[in-house]
Formats: structure tokens, sequence, C-alpha cells
């Protein structure tokens, strides 16, 4: 504990949902191991929306530093943007880190990965200040597998985790919010006004890449709206595009009846969506994957292709070991072949019941829990 009577935590990451959101959990479950009043917060990262919104909401102060990337891909405009972060953007990020740290004087720092996360760690190493990581994917990132070495202990969602130190390596599973979890299906039917007169597809867009599985769906929609009602997560910048889209290609009524697109899916209303779900269709970040699991949903996995290091094929392919999910990468995927295969899936339906099974089966829900607790034992030893 601090000389100011508190038990000080910084949380650490690189910035997007697939970070901050399991942050986000391991949250909540520290304000139930130790009392609000004996526990300060502290969230340092490069500036984002996620942050800004749910952070403060569970009383996190925020503070934003500046965090770069190496850029392995080849090219003029990445070879200064890599200058430019290298020598510029992680130094200055570095020095913000650096004076936080010393004015709060954290006695533990988690991070859960990213590039985001090396100002911070890099500071808590200077300041001695304990470290703990945890890698969200099959893979270890870059970041992840440099900063290890000043870790005490190194958490992993997968079993096996390429790139990490076995003798640091725990796993617990990706954390995942409890507020998404846990949805009753006739509650969810009139929550999201669904005619539930056909099997529920939920498409989750809304970060990298979404408009590629946006425009499968659009190709395809009236082939998707016969068959399947649709819960569509399109993303924020987004959602006007696919708006204007589906107005133009659902051609029918009773088509336009069983589409319904949201911008962005808030906590509740993704409880829901998950619970009247009988598949899901997303990207393959270690987030969605565990959430779906969680929710004992199978999956239907289109790993975006760009991804560093080839991490979201190689969290899809491990999840759909465990007969939970089936992956479908985006290379020569059409929109026919897109929807003959949801189609196949419930062919016979079983096959669907066999898909929840497997994720229950894989899902760690206590994640949040298990981590939570390691944290608060660390700052009451």
């Amino acid at each position: 504990m601090s000389n100011s009577g508190k038990y000080k935590v910084i949380l650490t990451g690189g910035g997007t949902g697939g970070h901050l959101f399991p942050l986000l959990a391991i949250v909540r479950e520290l304000k139930r191991f130790l009392p609000q009043e004996s526990l300060e917060i502290s969230y340092l990262g490069p500036e984002d929306e996620i942050s800004k919104e749910y952070m403060k909401k569970e009383g996190v102060a925020v503070k934003y530093v500046f965090s770069g990337k190496i850029r392995r891909y080849k090219g003029v405009k990445p070879f200064f943007e890599n200058i430019l972060d290298i020598f510029f953007k992680i130094p200055f990020g570095i020095i913000q880190s650096f004076f936080y740290l010393y004015f709060f004087s954290p006695d533990i720092v988690f991070s859960k990965g990213g590039y985001g996360s090396f100002p911070a760690v890099i500071t808590a190493r200077i300041f001695q200040v304990p470290v703990i990581l945890h890698e969200s994917d099959a893979i270890s990132g870059m970041a992840n597998r440099f900063l290890q070495r000043f870790a005490a202990e190194v958490f992993t969602s997968f079993p096996k985790t390429e790139g990490v130190n076995t003798k640091k390596m725990f796993v617990v599973g990706n954390p995942v919010r409890e507020k998404v979890i846990g949805g009753e299906k006739e509650e969810a039917k009139r929550f999201l006004k669904a005619r539930g007169e056909k099997p529920a597809v939920l498409i989750l867009g809304g970060s990298q890449g979404s408009e590629r599985i946006n425009d499968l769906f659009l190709s395809s929609s009236t082939g998707f709206l016969k068959e399947f009602e649709v819960f569509h997560q399109c993303g924020k910048k987004n959602y006007k595009q696919v708006s204007v889209e589906a107005q133009a290609t659902i051609s029918s009524k009773e088509l336009k009846e069983n589409y319904h697109v949201y911008p962005f899916l808030d906590e509740e209303s993704l409880k829901q969506a998950y619970a009247l779900a009988d598949i899901v269709i997303s990207r393959a970040g270690s987030g969605s994957i565990f959430e779906i699991a969680a929710n004992k949903k199978g999956g239907v996995f289109v790993p975006l292709p760009e991804a560093a290091q080839d991490h979201q094929v190689k969290n899809a392919y491990a999840y759909a070991s465990s007969r939970a999910a089936v992956v479908l990468e985006e290379e020569n995927l059409t929109p026919h072949f897109f929807l003959g295969k949801i189609k196949e899936l419930f062919s016979p339906y079983e096959q669907i019941k066999v898909m929840e099974k497997r994720a229950g089966e894989f899902a760690r829900p206590r994640a949040a829990h298990i981590i939570a607790s390691y944290i608060k034992e660390y700052l009451t030893q």
C-alpha cells in the first residue's frame, strides 16, 4: 500500500476494445475484492473513445500518452512512420509515463499488451514497480515478447501460446465482462423486438476490417434473410452506409423485418443479442472469441488477414479445434460460399447444439476473477 493509504494500480494496453474491455472486467472484479475507498486505479495508454466512455464510468482516472509501433510491411510510408514512432512518439510517451508514475507511485502495473502498453511498462521497470502481463492471442505480439522480460507473471488466454516464457506463464483465458453474459432468450426477443420466427444470426462488425464482413452480408442479404433473422453490429463509422445499402438491396418488407442493424451494441444489448443468437459471425480477436465462448455459442470466424503475425488466424483455429466454431479465411471467400457455409451449420440443427456444448467446455469465464484475485493478493500481502 502506498503512503497515501490506498492500493494504487495502473492498467495499460493497446487502446482497442480487444485490450480495454478485458481491463474493464478486471476493474470490476478488483472493486469486489477491495473497498473502493482504499483502491485507486488509473489507465495509462493511447487516446481512444472506449477508455473515455467506459473507464471513466468505472471511476478510473484516464491518462493518455503517446505510443507507436513497428510496422513490418515494406514501403516508403511505413518506413517514415516507423522513424517517427521509434525516435519521437515512443520516447515522448516514456517521458510522459515517467512523470505520471513518479507522482502516482503505483504499487503494481497490469498490462494487457500491445504497443500502447510499452511506455508504461518500460517506466515501471525504471521505478522497479512490479509488472504483470496478459497475452490475449495464441501467438504473443512483438511488444509482449519484449516486455515479458520485465514481468513477474504472464497470464495467457490460450493453453498453447507461442512466444511466451513458459516459466512465467499461467493460462487463465481472456477476461470477459460479466455484463455481456447470461441473457435469457425470451427476454432477449422482447428487448431486441425480434420476430423469432427463424434462426437468429448475430454478426459482430465494428472494428478492424468490419467493412468487408458488412459487404459479405449485404451481397447475399436476400438469401440470408430468407433463412435467418439477422442482428448486425456494423460499426459506428459504417452505420449510415450499411443502412442505405440495406434499404436498397433488401427487396421486400418481410425480409426487412428480419434485419436489425446497429452501429454499436452496448453491454446490455450485446448480452441480449448473444442470448438470442443461434450462431455468431465475427472476426477472430481473442476478446470476441472468449465472449462468444462464455455465452456458449458456436462461432463462424473470418480472421482479419492483415492482423499482426497472423494472430487472428491462429486464434480462430485454436478455438475451432475444440469443435465450437468454423473458420472461413477471407481469401477467395465469396458471398455465395459464405451464405452456403452458414446454412450448412443448421442442416441438421443438432450441429449447432454440439458447437454450443463445446463452446461451454472451452470457455474460461472466471479469467477476470482469477487475475483480480492475484492482483489483490499481491497488494495485500
